[in-house]
């Protein structure tokens, strides 16, 4: 049975570039049903790619976390294809990353940018995505090589279980967090990344982008390991308490008195606080471990990518 696929492309403002990015993947994917979503772009994206033969529809809200709800809810098919409407991805690696996802039964394929030319990733976007790659690992226990990345095959089990949260950039890390915290069958292929044709220019801004993406991955590890984080603080408040209580301490043992009320009200708060933060991660914990299950419930309900294609 040959599968359904539905290539996504996210726009703003891409008049310039949607027109060679539909041809791209027309050329490289014949059967599929390239859909382009229009975000409230001031310019010809919406009637360049119609005439360009994508399926184009509008998302008002603004922000590419909408955009990508709401391609996932609309959107019928069996594999999806991701990409920007930049022209920046390689259009042709499309074949090879979904034969992969079926054969391998995964849910997600992630396209590794390789640059090709030094203009087309800004070097404060590789040492951004090299940090927060990095912190990804460290707070999760595994990564991706390019967590940022917009170019990405899903299972059908994917799209219809993933309930996206983001408005922004940062619903590229929003995925990469479920597909891991999920343990989902995942894997990474090295694709060419391009600079952007002539007319053509970047929304990501470096450093407002970046920080609402470190704040995402800070959200998702408070949501996702409540204990872990709340533990931290616990600790954290614990022990300035303890080193503030040094000197009480030792003026009590010599004296019998505690002369500085006020820092043993603060380190009496602090210890009272520390413990409420420790049991508000254990309870946390277990709320977040029942959510877990219901989303890995409503992961499961669906077929993987190879089982939906062969009736098995």
């Amino acid at each position: 049975m040959t599968p359904r696929i539905a290539v996504l492309l996210p726009c703003f403002n891409e008049e310039a570039a949607i027109a060679q990015t539909v041809a791209a993947f027309r050329a490289a994917l014949p059967g599929a049903a390239i859909y382009v979503y229009d975000n409230n772009s001031r310019d010809r994206t919406a009637e360049v790619a119609r005439a360009a033969g994508a399926i184009v529809r509008a998302e008002r809200l603004q922000g590419k976390g909408h955009v990508v709800r709401r391609m996932f809810a609309d959107v019928d098919a069996d594999i999806y294809v991701m990409a920007d409407g930049d022209a920046t991805y390689d259009a042709a690696c499309a074949p090879a990353m979904v034969a992969r996802l079926v054969d391998e039964q995964l849910d997600m394929v992630v396209g590794a940018r390789v640059m090709q030319v030094a203009v087309a990733y800004r070097r404060g976007h590789r040492f951004g995505n090299r940090l927060l790659t990095g912190m990804l690992a460290r707070l999760f226990g595994r990564s991706f090589t390019d967590i940022l990345s917009g170019y990405r095959v899903f299972s059908r089990r994917f799209v219809k279980s993933f309930p996206v949260l983001s408005a922004g950039f940062e619903i590229e890390t929003e995925i990469s967090v479920h597909a891991l915290e999920l343990k989902m069958p995942v894997a990474e292929v090295e694709t060419p990344y391009f600079a952007r044709p002539e007319g053509s220019a970047s929304k990501l801004a470096t450093y407002r982008d970046g920080w609402r993406i470190l704040r995402t991955i800070l959200r998702l590890y408070r949501i996702e390991r409540p204990r872990l984080y709340f533990g931290t603080v616990a600790g954290v408040m614990a022990g300035t308490g303890l080193l503030l209580s040094i000197d009480l301490w030792i003026t009590f043992m010599h004296t019998g008195l505690v002369p500085r009320l006020p820092t043993a009200v603060l380190v009496t708060g602090l210890m009272i606080l520390a413990a409420l933060s420790f049991f508000a991660g254990l309870i946390l914990d277990t709320v977040v471990r029942g959510r877990r299950e219901v989303r890995r419930l409503a992961y499961l309900a669906l077929p993987a990518p190879g089982n939906s294609l062969t009736g098995v």
